[in-house]
């Protein structure tokens, strides 16, 4: 059962359609992100303004990032790491709306992103190295290499379930606290709490990214 606050679940259980609020609610920002896209593409400008701007700053404050980190190969994989904190950054501010709820709220939405991150790191793990890949995972020194073959395996399959978990912990815990914060003092009173956490949940984007950035880069590093 959804929450009565919310408005999207609400409209659609209505209509007789009983979706999954953090769903409805990825929808929404992936429709929005949509909208401004379009918006963005269609009137492009060499002296950027408005919604330009503010892309051009953040996909090229993010690129420059990402190359000064991983170097050139870093601008292979740049696209989905652009989309990744775009995407979680727009649903973990989705919660601050009233009537909204944040999608990453919801540990299912994290966990199909963290699983997408797994399985794209060793897809470019794979496609860069071929079989020499395992060599990630054998370590420097030979005679111990079965020892850190079962380290590094359960090494990587935890990095989906660290992913999922930090991010999940870190947005529920904030939405709590922004309800209780409603509960117990008048709307006014909790707007200056607004900045703090629009803070917290722009870094919280920021670490899923920045993780991701060096999973990748450690695919895509020829092994020691």
């Amino acid at each position: 059962m959804h929450q009565g606050w919310l408005i999207l679940p609400s409209i659609f259980e209505g209509m007789g359609l009983n979706i999954p609020h953090n769903v409805l609610f990825s929808w929404f920002v992936l429709l929005v992100l949509v909208l401004m896209g379009t918006m963005v593409t269609k009137k492009l400008s060499l002296v950027p303004s408005g919604l330009q701007n503010f892309f051009e700053i953040v996909i090229g404050g993010l690129e420059d990032f990402v190359v000064a980190n991983i170097g050139e190969a870093g601008r292979k994989v740049f696209p989905i790491l652009c989309t990744i904190f775009i995407y979680i950054w727009f649903m973990n501010l989705t919660g601050l709306l009233p009537g909204f709820d944040a999608p990453t709220a919801n540990i299912n939405t994290n966990a199909a992103m963290a699983i997408v991150v797994f399985l794209y790191y060793n897809y470019w793990g794979i496609k860069e190295h071929g079989f020499g890949y395992i060599k990630h995972f054998l370590g420097p020194v030979s005679f111990i290499a079965p020892l850190m073959f079962v380290i590094e395996v359960i090494s990587h399959i935890s990095r989906p379930l660290s992913l999922t978990l930090r991010l999940f912990g870190n947005i529920r815990g904030e939405e709590i606290v922004l309800i209780l914060l409603f509960t117990l003092a008048p709307v006014v009173a909790t707007l200056p709490m607004y900045f703090l956490f629009g803070l917290a949940k722009t870094i919280q984007a920021f670490i899923f990214f920045m993780l991701t950035m060096i999973y990748l880069k450690g695919s895509l590093e020829h092994a020691h």
